[in-house]
């Protein structure tokens, strides 16, 4: 047997390892072809150019994290690892990750300008404004030919109708769209021309919405007083504008059905408001009847002696506390006179004299209290109970 036979198992093996060996990790750019979802998640399609074409997958756990929507004809830098599938003799390119052609540099500076806008605070929950529950008037900055317009206007005119709508025209695409978009923002907020704002617009690449993530778009976004909903492109997209806007919606028409409230809804919630006054005010009326019921003539006679009746007690009990203690005053005051009228009468020196005493009083009616107040011979006055007495001093040696 020719040792220089090989089987096609083992030729293969050996380009397997060659392949896979050469090629641990590389990037390839190339256009999306005859690309076909799994139904378990995984991406299979072609990557080609215009002279070969090689086969690529993408498995579940690595497509979650794609930021575009797959289709054909799409220009991508696909970075993975090449492997060979020996039983049908082919290789393919593992993909890890995959993003649009040219767009690399673009999300990078997104990401550099979200870094540093979020570091100034533009994308702070708290500034966050809460979107007005009945406004009277929508505003809508972008383009007045675009798809998102008549989106949105379809969809106001079939939730209510009655809320009128201002277009704030502006270019969205292209190098003067966010000059535009930044001035119908502030000229919305100069004039106080509506309550919200919708600013965005369809769909497109990458390089078509970069205008809504623009500094000057953001900022003016996060300056306005007017609560603004973000709506650009599909879900899958995003822009800067969906950070610094009070909400965003993944896509206008979804932004015209958070804004318009439904025309049925505010009937049907003015119809429940109706219904709980009605109740209310018969539960009033109700319970106004039955208090008034207890105010017939012998409940109010009742009322009014339980009352008075307690009043009256309390004016008798006072009266009653009054006399006595002025009744006890005016014993205690005869008690003191009675007590005076004693001691007067003690003090009397009519009485005393009654007793056997006597009044002696010199000359000129001076009472004479000491033998040293009179003099030998000296004539002195007697009083006594009855009548007076006159006598000649003797001084006794």
């Amino acid at each position: 047997m020719n040792e220089n036979v090989l089987t096609v198992t083992q030729i293969t093996q050996n380009i397997k390892e060659i392949i896979e060996g050469s090629f641990p990790s590389l990037t390839i750019e190339g256009e999306i072809s005859n690309y076909r979802p799994n139904a378990s998640g995984h991406l299979y399609f072609v990557l080609k150019d215009d002279g070969a074409q090689i086969s690529a997958v993408m498995f579940k756990g690595k497509a979650a994290g794609l930021s575009f929507q797959m289709k054909d004809g799409t220009k991508v830098h696909a970075t993975g690892t090449l492997s060979v599938y020996a039983p049908q003799g082919k290789y393919q390119l593992v993909i890890s990750k995959m993003e649009i052609a040219g767009e690399g540099d673009i999300l990078k500076m997104i990401e550099d300008r979200k870094r540093r806008l979020a570091e100034e605070g533009l994308f702070d929950q708290q500034r966050k404004k809460p979107l007005p529950k009945y406004p009277r008037r929508v505003g809508v900055v972008t383009s007045p030919t675009g798809a998102a317009i008549r989106d949105i206007l379809n969809i106001a005119k079939r939730r209510n109708p009655g809320i009128s709508v201002a277009v704030l025209p502006a270019q969205v695409q292209g190098d003067t769209a966010a000059k535009t978009i930044a001035k119908q923002i502030r000229t919305a907020n100069a004039f106080r021309i509506c309550d919200v704002l919708i600013v965005g617009r369809g769909g497109g690449s990458l390089e078509d919405l970069l205008p809504f993530s623009d500094e000057e778009v953001v900022r003016a976004i996060a300056e306005s007083k007017i609560p603004v909903v973000s709506a650009v492109g599909h879900e899958i997209d995003w822009a800067l504008s969906d950070y610094a806007a009070d909400m965003r919606a993944p896509t206008p028409s979804a932004a015209a059905e958070l804004v318009f409230p439904q025309k049925s809804d505010i009937a049907e919630e003015i119809e429940s408001h109706k219904t709980a006054m009605r109740e209310r005010l018969e539960l009033l009326i109700r319970d106004a009847k039955m208090e008034l019921r207890t105010f017939d003539t012998d409940s109010m006679q009742i009322r009014l002696k339980s009352i008075i009746q307690p009043m009256r007690n309390t004016i008798e009990n006072s009266k009653r506390t009054i006399c006595d203690r002025m009744s006890a005053i005016v014993e205690e005051a005869k008690r003191t006179v009675r007590n005076g009228e004693k001691t007067l009468e003690l003090a009397n020196p009519e009485n005393v004299l009654k007793r056997g005493f006597a009044i002696v009083m010199a000359e000129g009616g001076r009472i004479v209290r000491s033998p040293n107040e009179v003099e030998d011979g000296e004539v002195i006055g007697i009083k006594l109970s009855e009548g007076e007495l006159a006598a000649r001093i003797v001084v006794k040696k």
